[in-house]
């Protein structure tokens, strides 16, 4: 075992990948002699040379195009995002090309494609740096949607999103990168459907992913002193949702806490809350009850900043008024 930061975790993923396979290549912007935008591709263009770590224009919706047209030729691209907020110059290719060609080309084209980079509030990046992206892309058909939380998942889900024949859209955490972890140092992959049991409980569900899965952390402590006995489950996959993790809990503990990055119009949790009902209403002994971002712009300011987002303060005081509701 070797203690590793989570951006470092994301680097030996992608070189270990790039040595097993001559197909799998990254492009990006200062991806290549700078090593990225967090580091995680420092150094690589040095072994790999030029062409299979590419430094491209600032032109997203580009580089994006050219990476899907090289995967349906047999290549396998990374892309870096710098920020994830500006692929959404590349909503089109995305959407409209990776999402979509495997199945309009009747099955004859694979997308073994991976998206990447950093995203979610950090501290005090502005508005169009704090974007999180997550729901923009939900409702894409044809794409895979996963947010790492730690450096063992970092890992082992990049390992595997690069080896998937779909385009996998990875969430990475600009406040998660210095995250210090123990990794293994055998190789291993993760499931890119399968969400994580944190912790097992009785009195309730609380449901999350990325960051807030350490505000949670840090939530649970204090619960933990008040005699509080909550389930945590990391999300992970975002799509498709792993509702057999999700239902087993729910059916156990008849109460859900969502917790989120994501605007609560239209986020994670407005689906999240929408399939528990569906599915599991009968389960439910309180209405699902989520915990997201305010529906505004992202302010600069570091107190309003903090005002926008979800705190551990807040889990605490959601899970004690759930656990109080009568039957």
């Amino acid at each position: 075992m070797a203690q590793t930061l989570l951006f470092n975790a994301l680097r030996a993923a992608i070189d270990e990948e790039m040595a097993n396979d001559p197909t799998v290549y990254v492009l990006g912007e200062d991806v290549g002699h700078y090593g990225g935008s967090y580091k995680v591709t420092k150094d690589l263009y040095q072994k790999y040379g030029e062409l299979r770590v590419l430094d491209t224009p600032i032109a997203e919706n580009s580089f994006t195009g050219m990476a899907i047209g090289s995967a349906l030729t047999g290549l396998r691209p990374i892309i870096e995002g710098m920020n994830m907020g500006f692929l959404l110059l590349a909503f089109n290719q995305i959407a409209n090309n990776a999402g979509m060609l495997r199945y309009t080309s009747g099955g004859n084209f694979k997308i073994p494609l991976v998206i990447r980079g950093p995203g979610g509030v950090g501290r005090q990046l502005g508005a169009e740096h704090s974007q999180r992206l997550e729901a923009y892309f939900q409702a894409v058909p044809g794409l895979k949607i996963v947010a790492c939380s730690t450096p063992y998942n970092a890992k082992g889900l990049l390992k595997a999103a690069i080896r998937d024949e779909n385009p996998v859209l990875f969430f990475e955490h600009v406040l998660l990168y210095n995250l210090k972890e123990d990794l293994p140092e055998e190789e291993y992959l993760l499931p890119l459907d399968k969400a994580e049991v944190v912790r097992s409980g009785k009195d309730v569900t609380i449901l999350t992913y990325s960051r807030m899965r350490h505000h949670v952390t840090q939530a649970i402590q204090t619960l933990e002193k008040q005699g509080y006995d909550p389930e945590v489950i990391d999300l992970i996959s975002l799509k498709p949702l792993d509702f057999e993790t999700i239902g087993s809990s729910i059916r156990k503990t008849h109460r859900v806490i969502i917790v989120e990055e994501c605007m609560k119009t239209g986020g994670i949790a407005a689906e999240l809350i929408a399939s528990i009902n569906e599915r599991l209403f009968d389960e439910l002994d309180a209405p699902v009850l989520r915990l997201s971002s305010q529906d505004i712009p992202t302010p600069y300011n570091g107190t309003l900043e903090r005002l926008t987002i979800v705190q551990p303060e807040q889990i605490v005081e959601a899970v004690q008024k759930m656990v109080a509701m009568k039957v």
